[in-house]
């Protein structure tokens, strides 16, 4: 039975990505003076996440059945004061996992991207990028230390960034990445104190180092206040899950990336960026398991989050967006399993997720290319007929979105609902109302989509902007052409990531959540938070749970939002817009996305911008200016036109003053003799 991994093995994971990255950046683009062509760049990119994904499956193939484990320092950077600053992996079945969903959906991304920038300019430039964000990915999730796990973190940030703002010509982008940036700093500033409180108490970033000073710490309080210091430190690392993991009110961000190419939507929203935010808690359940109030926190936001934002789907018609509102709250979900200390729930969710919003999102690409670059679901109708690879898949990912048993997502999802009923905080109560709502409404705007797109008859002839030469981001004109199926570099990995959406809940269930795949990963607290217990008495396997879901609401609920979809849109399409009309007010409510950008923007924004001002004028202009440099040059003025009248030039005056200086020191020196 094999005990470690291969320290050589687990660093070329992430350093072939890094390779092909900088290969294709470097000599692929003008910078290095564009010596290595298309074919070539998407070759050794494709050729490095491969090679990962393959040592990713053997590291978990070790893991799994040979019970592996792997955490050394692989280089020190520096010791500070006795705080060391290293670079190292920690390889359990979490790290395992991730590692292997993030390197499979990267590549079936690569192999996507080839047919969707077939026609770009940035070609080797977004395969570079893809790249380079896999590699920080990587790092992330196989650190065993918060320093390692800080760059990783901030790695993925900057490269979504460049990846968001990839169209640089186009404004909407441009201001796009600049707010995922901008709100993500907000997190990360959470984030960054909570590693230095853990970092100034413990003495340690290793994460073994930290958890096993971690019980000491629960009577400590915040020097200066009476708050627990795990629970602050707890809620500031969970303020940089809200930010990575678009957490309500951090979310603002993710549907407005949608700006970016459709292929880096399936990698920040499906297995990569945005479960980040999730893992790290995960991993760090031995904090946050000492703090009920943090915990209840979690619950509260993701439950906000799961709920309020798959309303907004309801109403969008850009095929991504509604895409990108689903992932905002399956990443709800996510969040309320993590506050019911079912840690292991939400990375099984974080996992089949991965796989079914990939296959949505480079499903929703190909309707894309197939529509000639037209994104909006009210032109489309009857795309089945002629795409039926990416229709089937398609359908195949909704399914798996909205919980059909014996589909990857229904084995997730139900069991993120039963560990919330099981839950004995505050607020699980409100966070099952939200998450067994969020079925119907998931149910309901994800087979709204799917009706639209693929039934129904046909409508590309009726688009306004297919008449007026409107140029989409390609520089294709739009038009109102039959669609057409996209080629085989699409199709493949439409394909190859169905299958896992089907069938690897089944799978999986009962090793992720009961067996010891994730038992040295994760850590609960079964005394108090009972909800694992509880779900070991309900799941007694994959097969018994399908069945049992067609006495469960959340089963009908899922039924009657595809029902009321298949109503509203096929049956009598009149209706919506009748529902529009009476519901106007709250239709202008979600439209304008409850106010929160425009509440960012007029109040956050500006009050930011007139306390700069203030600073400015008061503190720069006054204080520092006027008070301190025109006050001293005005001061050394003043003396030294007083100074000057004493330099007269003339021998009697100097006389004189050496004659009074003479008898002032005589005066001094009598007075002190005596």
């Amino acid at each position: 039975m094999s005990s470690t991994l291969s320290a050589s093995t687990l660093l070329a994971v992430p350093l072939a990505p890094l390779v092909g990255s900088i290969l294709a950046g470097v000599f692929g683009t003008q910078f290095g003076g564009s010596w290595i062509g298309r074919r070539l760049a998407h070759s050794l990119t494709i050729l490095g996440v491969a090679v990962a994904f393959v040592l990713s499956a053997m590291t978990l193939k070790d893991v799994a059945v040979d019970g592996a484990r792997f955490n050394q320092t692989i280089y020190e950077w520096m010791v500070v004061g006795g705080l060391k600053m290293e670079i190292g992996f920690m390889v359990d079945g979490l790290t395992a996992m991730m590692m292997c969903v993030v390197t499979f959906v990267s590549l079936m991304v690569h192999i996507y991207t080839i047919g969707y920038m077939e026609e770009d300019d940035g070609y080797n430039r977004f395969f570079a990028y893809i790249s380079l964000f896999t590699f920080s990915m990587l790092m992330l999730v196989m650190s065993n230390n918060l320093l390692q796990l800080f760059f990783g973190w901030e790695a993925v940030g900057l490269v979504s960034y460049l990846l968001i703002g990839f169209w640089y010509n186009k404004p909407t982008a441009i201001f796009a990445n600049m707010k995922a940036f901008l709100v993500n700093r907000v997190g990360d500033f959470g984030f960054i104190l909570g590693i230095g409180l853990l970092a100034a108490f413990t003495g340690s970033l290793n994460y073994n180092e930290v958890f096993a000073k971690v019980p000491a710490l629960t009577d400590t309080v915040l020097p200066g206040t009476t708050w627990s210091l795990i629970t602050v430190t707890c809620i500031c690392l969970f303020i940089g899950a809200m930010g990575k993991s678009a957490q309500f009110p951090l979310h603002v961000w993710l549907p407005d990336s949608m700006e970016g190419p459709t292929p880096i939507s399936a990698l920040i929203h499906a297995a990569t960026m945005v479960t980040a935010g999730i893992f790290m808690v995960a991993r760090m359940s031995p904090l946050f398991e000492m703090s009920d109030a943090a915990l209840n926190l979690i619950l509260v936001v993701g439950a906000i989050t799961a709920l309020f934002m798959g309303f907004l789907g309801i109403i969008q018609n850009d095929i991504k967006r509604v895409v990108a509102y689903s992932t905002l709250s399956q990443l709800g979900y996510m969040t309320v399993a993590l506050g019911a200390s079912a840690y292991s729930v939400a990375v099984f969710h974080l996992m089949t997720h991965a796989f079914f919003k990939a296959l949505l999102f480079l499903g929703a690409g190909s309707v894309i290319m197939g529509m000639h670059h037209n994104q909006d679901i009210r032109w489309m109708g009857g795309v089945r007929k002629y795409m039926p690879i990416t229709w089937i898949t398609s359908l195949l990912g909704s399914l798996a979105l909205i919980g059909t048993p014996l589909f990857s997502g229904f084995y997730s999802k139900d069991s993120i609902i039963e560990a919330v009923k099981l839950s004995n905080l505050p607020a699980a109560g409100f966070a099952y109302f939200a998450v067994i709502v969020g079925v119907f409404v998931t149910a309901f705007y994800s087979f709204r989509m799917y009706f639209l797109v693929f039934h129904g008859k046909e409508r590309y002839d009726q688009n306004p902007d297919a008449h007026h030469g409107h140029h989409d981001d390609h520089g294709h004109h739009g038009h109102d052409d039959k669609p057409h199926e996209s080629p085989w570099v699409v199709t493949v990995p439409l394909v190859l990531l169905a299958v896992p959406s089907v069938v690897i809940g089944f799978m999986t269930v009962m090793p992720m959540l009961f067996g010891d795949f994730l038992k040295d990963a994760i850590t609960v607290n079964g005394a108090l938070h009972p909800a694992m217990a509880g779900l070991a008495t309900i799941i007694k396997g994959p097969t018994e749970l399908a069945m049992h879901a067609f006495v469960t609401p959340a089963f009908w609920l899922a039924f009657a939002g595809v029902a009321l979809a298949w109503y509203m849109y096929l049956v009598n399409p009149a209706l919506p817009a009748a529902c529009k009309r009476a519901l106007m007010p709250l239709h202008t409510i979600l439209e304008n996305k409850y106010y929160l950008d425009w509440f960012n923007e007029n109040v956050l924004a500006r009050g930011a911008r007139a306390l700069g001002n203030g600073f400015w004028k008061a503190g720069d202009q006054g204080v520092i200016e006027s008070g301190v440099v025109n006050a001293s040059w005005k001061l050394v003025g003043l003396v030294s036109s007083g100074v000057k009248r004493l330099q007269t030039g003339y021998l009697y005056h100097y006389a004189l003053v050496m004659l009074v200086g003479l008898f002032l020191f005589l005066t001094y020196f009598v007075w002190l003799a005596k």
